[in-house]
């Protein structure tokens, strides 16, 4: 699952991050505080956290810009706590507040109930299904009818980013983004190689129409 953290105090930023990540999340901090929204639409995020005070426009701004075109979970960080401020975070559409300064370990539980009431998402599942097409997380494995071909690991992930936000366009700024917390540096060709031999995988176990490229916007499993 995918968060965008909008935060512009990178010390907090980079430590609420890393924080995310070691909870499996893959967590991505704003950057351009003139465009969130521009920057929401490219990553794609499951969950916002959003501060109140930003350079440019403030947290309420960006909450109203993104209800506008998405109903993700919004969770308002700030230490301008007030009443006043709870009551205007909820009427522009965040989903809950939570005061600075905080437990990191309960920004997390906050996480997982907006995620799980907004998806229904249960964590870390074995087993990704499409159809007949099967996805085994622990050995990297898909299986189609008695057949099955073992993944690399880019080839594993970006199967899997296609599986959870299945029926989703996944652009290809977001799936970059997804292996380049891998170790190994992704650019736009690689990226197309690594998603045409995935495409031969899975044309070996008779799934060679399973993803759908949608021209200028990425990747589409219907």
């Amino acid at each position: 699952m995918t968060i965008y953290l909008v935060e512009d105090d990178a010390a907090i930023a980079e430590a609420l991050a890393e924080h995310l990540r070691s909870w499996g999340y893959s967590c991505f901090v704003a950057e351009d505080f003139r465009d969130i929204t521009g920057e929401f639409q490219r990553i794609q995020p499951h969950l916002v956290l959003l501060d109140l005070i930003l350079p440019f426009y403030n947290g309420f701004h960006w909450c109203q810009e993104i209800r506008k075109i998405s109903q993700v979970p919004i969770l308002f960080l700030s230490s301008a706590s007030d009443n006043l401020n709870i009551l205007m975070a909820i009427q522009m559409g965040g989903d809950d507040f939570l005061a600075k300064p905080f437990d990191r370990n309960i920004l997390v539980a906050k996480v997982q109930a907006l995620l799980r009431r907004a998806y229904d998402f249960a964590p870390n599942p074995e087993v990704l299904t499409c159809g007949p097409l099967r996805l085994r997380l622990q050995d990297g494995v898909v299986e189609r009818e008695g057949r099955s071909a073992a993944l690399t690991r880019n080839e594993l992930l970006i199967l899997r980013v296609l599986l959870e936000n299945r029926g989703r366009i996944v652009s290809r700024d977001r799936l970059m983004q997804r292996l380049w917390e891998t170790d190994s540096f992704v650019d736009e060709n690689t990226l197309t190689v690594n998603v045409a031999r995935l495409r031969k995988t899975l044309a070996s176990v008779g799934a060679e129409t399973l993803i759908l490229t949608k021209k200028g916007m990425g990747y589409l499993i219907p």
